[in-house]
């Protein structure tokens, strides 16, 4: 009897390659449909039953593939950076059609009108945690330092920021500081979210320590103040669809924070992947970093 086959629609990182080690465990053969401009040529030494390449913009072609293969249940698995959907990709003919149909551009809707495109050809959207439940965070502080007083705070204030941008799909993560939102997420992904906050504090810090010289040191300790460390918030879409776009953590991450000087990490727990799995963890340990999981 012939394993059963499911496609692998693979974007960057190590995420497709999780998913494709997880379902050869479980004795399932794979098809990779790996997008030229995205997935990491490695994918190609994982063991799937066949790997096609093809680019972004070609919606008939990862059709045309998956039912030539007979596959009839697929995972979308890895990042394809925003900026890329909506300026690098040459459309064919089925997707120009579907980008002129939509309302909005932003993620849930393209990819939840391609999830349509796909059952009407008879291929169905597996949640792309299915192969990987033991890799969501689970509920409580995960590090060995619980968050201190003031990360408490800024983790509630994030949440709520967070949950307002995430209702409309902008992004899923923010950056708070002394209960002041320094960055949000928008096109350009998480690390270069908290990267770009770690550069809003440096250059606060940099503009302090030149007033120094200039003012009286009861003013310079008041100035003081503007410089604290930093809280990722990082949460779920209000009706997160497990199928596609799932908040995911791993170990650059941690190293991107490290850099920027933030010290918490917070996550929706049931609803956000450590790739990592608990590497992340000892890394975030390691640096000094809290990361906690809120169930609700």
């Amino acid at each position: 009897m012939s394993a059963e086959k499911i496609g692998l629609i693979a974007g960057n990182g190590s995420f497709p390659l999780l998913v494709l080690d997880a379902a050869r465990a479980r004795g399932l053969d794979v098809v990779v449909a790996a997008i030229r401009e995205e997935t990491f040529p490695e994918i190609e030494q994982h063991g799937a039953l066949s790997v096609h390449w093809l680019s972004l913009g070609e919606l008939s072609k990862l059709i045309e593939i998956l039912k030539r293969e007979g596959v009839r249940r697929a995972v979308m698995a890895g990042q394809v950076k925003h900026k890329q959907i909506f300026s690098s990709i040459r459309p064919d003919w089925r997707l120009a059609k579907l980008l002129l149909s939509l309302g909005t551009r932003n993620t849930d809707s393209l990819i939840g009108a391609i999830a349509k495109v796909l059952a009407d050809e008879g291929i169905t959207l597996m949640n792309s945690t299915e192969l990987l439940e033991p890799l969501l965070a689970p509920a409580g502080v995960l590090t060995r330092r619980a968050p201190t007083e003031q990360e408490l705070i800024d983790i509630e204030y994030g949440r709520r920021v967070g949950r307002h941008l995430a209702q409309y799909d902008i992004g899923q993560t923010v950056v708070i500081a002394g209960a002041a939102c320094v960055a949000v997420e928008a096109m350009e992904g998480t690390d270069a979210t908290i990267a770009r906050a770690g550069q809003i504090i440096a250059s606060l810090n940099n503009n302090i320590e030149s007033c120094h010289s200039e003012r009286s040191e009861e003013s310079a300790v008041e100035d003081s103040t503007l410089s604290r460390n930093l809280t990722v918030v990082k949460v779920a879409k209000p009706a997160q669809d497990m199928r596609f776009d799932v908040p995911v953590i791993g170990l650059r991450t941690i190293e991107t924070m490290r850099a920027a000087g933030a010290t918490c990490l917070a996550l929706d727990a049931g609803k956000c992947l450590l790739l990592d799995g608990d590497r992340v963890i000892e890394q975030a340990d390691a640096a000094g970093i809290c990361v906690v999981a809120d169930s609700t």
